[in-house]
């Protein structure tokens, strides 16, 4: 997607493009992006089950999470389309390839914006999801399907968080655990008096990049507007 930081440009480019675009479609975006949040964030750590991903991808776009933090070690990151519904296509995905220090550099980085940092795991405090304060920016951080978060991450994390569980088995599948937490923090948060909408001038960045996405050829057309812009 191509990125114009002049703002009056942008707008003119905005307006070009929005030609090639119905009144419903626009609405339909800027309806989106109303409910759109960076206040809470997930992060994935080697997960290698596609369709885990692509559920929790899924998941994250139906609660209006924006960003998703993608942590590399030994598993490539891929989408199943048919599982995700096109939903990697409005998220914004922060991948982080494996090295060193990745897992550090990925909550270091999410610590400089703002969020406590949560492992999704038991701990002997017993802190549910109930337990978590709305109003401050959280990052819910969940491990791969086999072992779980490393050493590192939990580590580095701000503190343990569980879902409450009454039955035999010990936990969730990790898109299942993904749903339950977003969808219980995110109705807290909406119904708080927390300031979890997208500022300004992040909508409209997002709204250029999504009306890109839903025009054809939009390099093209972009190209052609600023070539013959007066």
């Amino acid at each position: 997607m191509k990125r114009i930081e002049d703002k009056n440009l942008r707008d003119k480019v905005v307006a070009y493009l929005e030609q090639f675009v119905t009144e419903e479609r626009q609405a339909r975006l800027t309806e989106i992006l109303a409910n759109r949040t960076r206040h809470v964030t997930v992060v994935l750590e080697d997960l290698f089950q596609t369709q885990n991903i692509s559920a929790v991808l899924r998941t994250c776009d139906c609660y209006g999470v924006q960003d998703v933090h993608v942590i590399k070690h030994r598993n490539e990151f891929e989408v199943h389309k048919d599982i995700s519904m096109g939903a990697d296509k409005w998220l914004s995905i922060h991948q982080y390839p494996q090295s060193e220090h990745n897992v550090k550099d990925c909550i270091d980085r999410l610590h400089e914006q703002g969020y406590w940092v949560a492992a999704t795991l038991p701990d002997e405090q017993k802190r549910t999801i109930f337990d978590l304060p709305v109003e401050r920016k959280t990052a819910f951080l969940f491990g791969t399907e086999l072992t779980g978060l490393s050493d590192e991450a939990i580590r580095y994390a701000d503190g343990n968080v569980l879902i409450p569980m009454y039955g035999f088995t010990e936990s969730f599948n990790i898109s299942n655990s993904a749903a339950i937490i977003l969808s219980h923090f995110s109705e807290r948060m909406r119904h708080s008096e927390a300031q979890w909408q997208l500022p300004a001038v992040e909508k409209e960045e997002l709204y250029f990049e999504w009306l890109q996405k839903s025009v054809k050829n939009p390099d093209g057309l972009i190209d052609y507007f600023l070539k013959n812009r007066q």
